[in-house]
């Protein structure tokens, strides 16, 4: 249960993060204004702070391992919503990093 709580976060994590990120890219690059940027700030706050529901205490291992569900889900968001098509070394490229979250978040620790 703990695993499967931690992963519903990590995902709820992307989506408010890379999708804040996004708005915010909207709203400068694309011109389409304060109100998606203001909507992506929010979003961003909202990511700091499912950020701290994960179950581990530890600061730099949630963060580290995000990073590897960031780099997937920067992709898996780019092809949902901007029609990005990764290569296979975009593809490789993200599994290695979520192997890296599941060795820093699920691999057994002694104590």
């Amino acid at each position: 249960m703990v695993v499967a709580r931690s992963l519903i976060l990590f995902g709820l994590a992307a989506v408010a993060e890379i999708g804040g990120a996004w708005l915010v890219w909207q709203g400068v690059r694309e011109h389409r204004g304060w109100l998606w940027i203001g909507v992506g700030v929010i979003a961003l706050g909202i990511y700091g702070f499912v950020a701290t529901l994960q179950p581990d205490a530890n600061f730099g291992r949630i963060l580290a391992a995000y990073g590897g569900v960031f780099v997937a889900g920067s992709l898996m968001w780019g092809m949902a919503v901007d029609g990005f098509k990764p290569d296979r070394y975009d593809v490789i490229g993200a599994l290695i990093c979520l192997v890296g979250v599941a060795v820093i978040m699920y691999a057994p620790r002694p104590g």
